[in-house]
């Protein structure tokens, strides 16, 4: 079943996936599709399978900074069955693939019904809290190289492949920097056989290299993630 490809949905009782099931339904989403804006009324929970989304923060200016990215690992939207209806900030789909939808009021009368449910939802948006938080403290204390090969890492953990389609447009955005930076990080990785890049295609090459050029921030959030699903165990992340 696809929700297998879930780790929060697969970590489930079967009562409580029994409970989510008739809510449930797949479907596929495009890379930079906008699943719900800042202010918009969330009705709708998203649980990635091979989808990658980015909660991102718009400025007055229309500079867009990436807070969050949500995987296989999470869940998107789950604060609306928490009551918390209104979206604080953009949904946008990092990179195409699929995930299983959920209906916010399923979901939020499957998780009143069930303690343990109720608590992984809390504990998600406590870990969503806590990867936002990180993604702040790297921003001002963490250089672009750095920065760029954590983004790059976790979104191949999600995605589950070394190639990542990419342009250097949406990279500079989601990091809050310029092109230019993009490009100069990118022509070092290249020429340090850590990756190897064309136009929208970024293919990790060194793993273990990109991994030495990271931030902590990479090492951290991940921890976080293994604390929320208590070691899954499915393939790591």
């Amino acid at each position: 079943m696809p929700h297998n490809d879930n780790l929060l949905l697969a970590s489930l009782s079967p009562g409580d996936l029994a409970a989510l099931q008739p809510h449930l339904k797949l479907a596929h989403f495009e890379q930079e599709q906008v699943l719900y804006e800042a202010g918009d009324t969330i009705d709708a929970t998203y649980f990635p399978t091979s989808a990658v989304i980015s909660i991102v923060v718009t400025l007055s200016s229309g500079q867009v900074v990436e807070a969050a990215m949500v995987g296989r690992d999470g869940v998107i939207g789950a604060s609306a069955a928490l009551d918390g209806k209104t979206a604080l900030s953009r949904a946008v789909i990092q990179l195409s693939g699929e995930a299983m939808v959920c209906s916010s009021a399923g979901l939020r009368g499957a998780a009143m019904q069930s303690q343990p449910l109720l608590s992984l939802l809390i504990r998600h948006e406590q870990t969503l809290y806590a990867q936002a938080q990180q993604s702040t403290a790297c921003m001002a204390a963490h250089h672009v190289d750095a920065r760029l090969c954590r983004w790059l890492l976790r979104s191949r953990d999600l995605s589950q492949s070394d190639t990542l389609l990419f342009t250097q447009e949406f990279l500079a955005e989601m990091l809050g920097v310029n092109r230019t930076s993009v490009t100069v990080v990118a022509h070092t990785l290249q020429q340090a056989g850590i990756i190897q890049y064309t136009r929208g295609k970024i293919r990790i090459t060194n793993l273990v290299g990109l991994q030495d050029a990271a931030c902590e921030c990479y090492e951290a959030v991940k921890s976080q993630y293994q604390g929320l699903l208590g070691e899954p165990k499915h393939q790591s992340l």
